[in-house]
């Protein structure tokens, strides 16, 4: 075989290659907004093994067709909320974490940062507080991190089968990808961003397990209101 040969019949290898990946990535990208739309999850393996395996690659791809790269992290996320969520649901919770990101905090907030994170003084002037309480009656374990070093110091440190996360999609669905050999449910953010996020309590106490009969319209005042977050709330 000339050198001619081997190089063209490379290319038709590579050609091919690359077809049969974007039209992985096109039915990953299709698959996914079929189960945010109409919550049916078709295919998990194969969305989680393209999710993985080209992450990077299918969030450009996905910017490349006019499609905000968010979406990835979305399906991400919902993907491995769905696929986890009956062994997550089996999980006794004192085997269970909730780690809940600092962003939530009130602006003035008094607590203090250790190794395994913040330490609430639960003030009630934020959803923290509200959290954490609801998690320890339960018998979670509740952390409050201010970045993924301290998540990996959790893992090191603490025994646990299944996780409750809140982050904002992106930090949420690399956090549950590194995490794939727990159970992880996660919940994102309303609003993300450093500082004054929001997240729907009601999701969160939802993944706890706790069943909640009565609509509660969540707060959306400034969050440097000083009435406590509790009462706001409940």
């Amino acid at each position: 075989m000339s050198i001619y040969d081997f190089y063209q019949i490379f290319g038709q290898i590579v050609f091919i290659l690359a077809l049969l990946i974007l039209g992985l990535l096109s039915t990953t990208l299709i698959l996914g907004r079929i189960l945010i739309k109409e919550n049916k999850l078709i295919f998990p393996k194969v969305l989680l093994f393209t999710l993985d395996i080209f992450y990077g690659l299918l969030k450009k791809f996905s910017e490349n067709l006019g499609v905000d790269g968010k979406i990835v992290d979305q399906i991400g996320v919902e993907v491995r909320n769905k696929v986890n969520e009956k062994f997550f649901n089996k999980v006794n919770p004192h085997d269970k974490i909730l780690v809940l990101p600092h962003c939530l905090r009130h602006s003035d907030c008094e607590a203090n940062l250790e190794t395994s994170g913040l330490v609430c003084k639960n003030c009630n002037r934020c959803v923290i507080g509200v959290l954490k309480d609801k998690g320890e009656d339960l018998g979670y374990q509740v952390f409050i991190i201010p970045g993924s070093t301290f998540l990996k110091k959790i893992i090191e440190e603490n025994k646990f089968k299944a996780v409750l996360g809140v982050a904002c999609y992106q930090d949420l669905n690399l956090a549950m990808m590194n995490l794939n050999k727990f159970s992880c449910q996660g919940v994102p953010l309303l609003r993300d961003g450093c500082v004054n996020t929001k997240v729907d309590y009601r999701a969160v106490i939802e993944k706890m397990g706790v069943k909640l009969e009565k609509k509660v319209e969540i707060n959306r005042q400034n969050s440097c209101d000083k009435k406590s977050y509790s009462d706001k709330l409940l």
